[in-house]
Formats: structure tokens, C-alpha cells, sequence
């Protein structure tokens, strides 16, 4: 029998590793992990859960980022009708109405980690109702390939979200601010596609 959560299990139980030959990760992925919260998923310390922040602004996707430089602002500025979280839960005003969340990390060991512990707290149903997970956004720490050690953890995590994006790195938006006029590289595209979000740049289209 196989673990609903297969992260809860730690590293060592990662798949084999990828073959060498194999490219970066910076493709969409189809559904890896379970779509609700699931039973016997123990509920985090306090210390470890984000906060919650009541929303009474609609979106259509909010971006979670699970921590500070997370990327949960360029997303927004990219894809017309969402919104950053503010590294928080948005809980609508409206009783009865999900939030609509896409959890953000980078791809350094502490995003990860922050990723993984924000799923946990997901997955334990402690949210209740107020949150529909679509999955998890990861954006790279640094140009080029993601070391060994950090994939591993990658593909724990990814067992226990709904979905997974990963996404190439943008050497621009390191040196200044995001212009949505700009065109993105494929992967933005299909990200916004799947989460049937518009560009917010007619550049994009």
C-alpha cells in the first residue's frame, strides 16, 4: 500500500533519480499528487503554518508565496485577475467561497522546505473549506541546472500537490522590474493556460 502523501515520508523515499541526459526542469507537468486534503496528515505546530489574511477582494488565482522573495508579485503582474497572498492564506469574507491558491517557491533548499510545509499544512485539513489548492508554482533560485540533492526533494514534494510548475529563470528580472509588455518564455504561457488566467501584456497573446 502506498502513502496517500508520499512526502510525509521523507527524501529517502524519492523515485530514481532522473537519467543525465535529462533536461532542466523547466516543463509543466501533468496532476502528481491528490487533489484534497487527506486523512492522517497531522496537523503542523502553530510556529510552522502561514498566517491567514480575510479577503474580501475576489481572484481568480491568488499566489501563495510560501516565503519572502518567493515570486508571488511577478505572477501577479503577469496574469491578469490574480493576486499576490502576501505570503498568507486568503480566506474570502464570504462563507462557503474557496480561495483559489497557487503556492510559490523558489528552488534553494529553504524554498523547498517552506514549499513542503505549507503543503503539509494544506494536506492536514486545517484550512477546512476555504482553500482550493491548484498546485505549486517553483521559480529558480539561480540560472542552470538544479543540483541533484535539490531534485530529489522536488519530486518528494511534488506527491503531495495537486500539480507542479516549474518554471526556466528570467536573467531580467533580476536586474529590474517585470514589464508584462514583455513577451515570457513558453513555460509562463502554459502556466497561465492551465490555470485559465489572461496575460495581463498583449505581448503575450
Amino acid at each position: 500500500m502506498t502513502n496517500a502523501n508520499p512526502w510525509l515520508t521523507g527524501p529517502e523515499q524519492a523515485p530514481e533519480p532522473e537519467p543525465e541526459a535529462a533536461p532542466a526542469a523547466t516543463r509543466r507537468q501533468a496532476r502528481t499528487g491528490p487533489s484534497t486534503p487527506q486523512a492522517g496528515v497531522p496537523t503542523p505546530d502553530t510556529a510552522d503554518r502561514l498566517p491567514r489574511w480575510s479577503q474580501a477582494w475576489p481572484a481568480t488565482v491568488w499566489w501563495l508565496g510560501v516565503h519572502g522573495g518567493a515570486g508571488e508579485s511577478t505572477l501577479a503582474a503577469l496574469a491578469a485577475g490574480s493576486r499576490p497572498a502576501q505570503h498568507g492564506w486568503p480566506v474570502a469574507d464570504t462563507p462557503g467561497t474557496p480561495s483559489r491558491v497557487a503556492l510559490v517557491a523558489r528552488t534553494s533548499w529553504s524554498g523547498l522546505t517552506a514549499a513542503q510545509r505549507a503543503a503539509t499544512e494544506w494536506a492536514s485539513g486545517v484550512l477546512g473549506d476555504s482553500v482550493q489548492l491548484v498546485g505549486l508554482v517553483l521559480i529558480p533560485d539561480a540560472p542552470g541546472r538544479l543540483p541533484k540533492p535539490l531534485r530529489d526533494l522536488q519530486h518528494v514534494i511534488a506527491g503531495g500537490v495537486p500539480r507542479v510548475w516549474t518554471l526556466p529563470w528570467v536573467d531580467a528580472w533580476r536586474l529590474g522590474p517585470v514589464d508584462p509588455s514583455v513577451p515570457v518564455p513558453k513555460e509562463f504561457r502554459a502556466l497561465l493556460a492551465d490555470l485559465q488566467l489572461s496575460p495581463s501584456g498583449p505581448a503575450h497573446i
